[in-house]
Order: C-alpha cells, then sequence, then structure tokens
C-alpha cells in the first residue's frame, strides 16, 4: 500500500494523541496532519499544546486541545468526558504519554513510582476500556500504545519502568486478539532509545554517543507503517529488534546480568 492509498484510508478519521506536546506524541500529531487527520491533541501543557495547534491549523489541520495530566487519578475519566462533551468521535487511539525513571530502586519515592504506574499501565488501560465500546460500535478503530524495547527483558535500574512497559506490550497484543474479528486493530510500538524529553527526565546523566538514539520522526513514520500494515507491535530499529529477540536465546538470568551491567554503565552508576 502507498502513501496515497494510506492517506485515503486516514483522510477525516479522528485521532486522539496523548503526551502530544514533544517527543514521539509530538511527531505523531505532525505525521497525521499531513495525512489530513482530526487531531485530538493532549499533555500537561498547555502552552506547548496550543504552540503546535498553531502551527497545525496553519498548514490546514484540524486540530482541538484539551489539556490533562493523566498521571493523576481520575484523569483519564475527566478526558473521555470532556471529549464526549465535545461530540468527538474518536477513530484512533495513540497512548503515547508515558514516563520513566533510571537508577538504583531506592533512588526514588513512591510518589514518583505511584505517578509513572499511574500514567503508564493505568491511564493508558483506562483510555482504552473507554474509546473500545465506541470503535466496536463503528465497526472499525485503531489503537496504538506506546511500549519500550525495555518491554522484552527485565531492565536492571529501569525496574518499574521496564515492567509497566512489559505490562503495556501483552496487554496490547492481548487486546488484539479479543478485537480483531471486531474491526479494531491494536498495536504496541516499541521504540529504543529516542531522541525526546524523555530520556532528560528519565536520567539526567545518561551517557550516549549521537546515533545510538533514533529521532521521533522516524519512530512516529515506521510505527504508522507498521500499523498500516496489520503487526501487532512492532519494534524499531534493526539492532533494537535483535536485542528484543534475546529471551528467546539466552537465560533469563544471563539477560539480566547483561542488561543489567550496560543500563548501570549507560547511566553513570
Amino acid at each position: 500500500m502507498g502513501m496515497e492509498d494510506d492517506m485515503k484510508k486516514l483522510e477525516n478519521k479522528t485521532v486522539l494523541i496523548t503526551g502530544a506536546s514533544s517527543g514521539i506524541g509530538f511527531a505523531f500529531a505532525q505525521l497525521l496532519a499531513e495525512y489530513k487527520m482530526k487531531l485530538v491533541i493532549t499533555a500537561r501543557q498547555t502552552d506547548k499544546l496550543n504552540t503546535l495547534a498553531e502551527q497545525l491549523r496553519k498548514k490546514g489541520a484540524d486540530v482541538q486541545v484539551f489539556t490533562c495530566d493523566l498521571s493523576k487519578k481520575g484523569a483519564a475519566n475527566l478526558l473521555y468526558q470532556q471529549i464526549q462533551e465535545a461530540n468527538i468521535a474518536i477513530d484512533l487511539l495513540i497512548n503515547n504519554a508515558g514516563f520513566g525513571k533510571w537508577g538504583e530502586f531506592l533512588d526514588f519515592d513512591l510518589e514518583t513510582y505511584n505517578n509513572m504506574l499511574q500514567l503508564n499501565i493505568n491511564a493508558l488501560t483506562e483510555l482504552c476500556y473507554l474509546f473500545i465500546p465506541h470503535m466496536i460500535k463503528a465497526g472499525s478503530g485503531g489503537i496504538i500504545n506506546v511500549a519500550s524495547l525495555a518491554s522484552f527483558t527485565p531492565v536492571p535500574y529501569a525496574t518499574v519502568y521496564s515492567a509497566s512497559k512489559s505490562y503495556v506490550l501483552f496487554f496490547t497484543e492481548a487486546l488484539s486478539g479479543e478485537y480483531k474479528d471486531k474491526g479494531l486493530h491494536i498495536m504496541a510500538l516499541c521504540p529504543g532509545g529516542t531522541e525526546s524529553n524523555f530520556a532528560k527526565v528519565a536520567a539526567p546523566h545518561l551517557n550516549y554517543e549521537k546515533g545510538d538514539f533514533d529521532s521521533a520522526e522516524f519512530v512516529a513514520q515506521k510505527g504508522l507503517d507498521a500499523f498500516l500494515q496489520g503487526k501487532r507491535h512492532v519494534v524499531i530499529g534493526k539492532k533494537n529488534k535483535t536485542i528484543s529477540l534475546l529471551p528467546r536465546f539466552l537465560s533469563r538470568k544471563s539477560i539480566i546480568n547483561i542488561v543489567g551491567k550496560a543500563w548501570k554503565k549507560r547511566i553513570n552508576l
């Protein structure tokens, strides 16, 4: 399927993108505006959302803005209610919002971990639960849940983050199995390191070389391509695809040792 056919498939459909103010979410917003989708964008920072919306509207895009902090309990339901009150039907949901903290487990407080789990797991699950019935009723719809390369193996020094992203991968693939016969396509997007503010929040002293990370634009495009091809999950980058396959060939103990040493070095512990 060429880009022209893809554009016809998505044109005038409505997409909800969480975490749209930066990184992969920002890149998805720009990309899907080119595909002439109607955009509903949400994040915590109103100013950044409004700036993005203004940029996209100048290019002719239809954009609605909803400010929402999905790391707070009840926020997903509030966002859903606001979208319903605005009489907006969501055809594609991109659950991109998430954050991580990389370091020793006890380096961070419980509030940080609770917020991470609320955002990475609970809000994502709640939004799927709320919007799927409308997609079933329409006989079509799609969801892209952003997981991670860290979904495939336990990651020492990213313990809670990697566990939360394993949930996203398994949850998404199970949902896909349940609802594929009802006209829904549900996919997990599993990027590795990505050039965004995410890594700065996760580990301010992260040690990496230029070229280690993919651009957010590359991740969004490859993710969209895989979604349109009907894939259930996609790992971005050849090197990352190889890493994701390690659990098939190495023992869990070996993987944890290898990954732990590499991660400890990367975050300068």
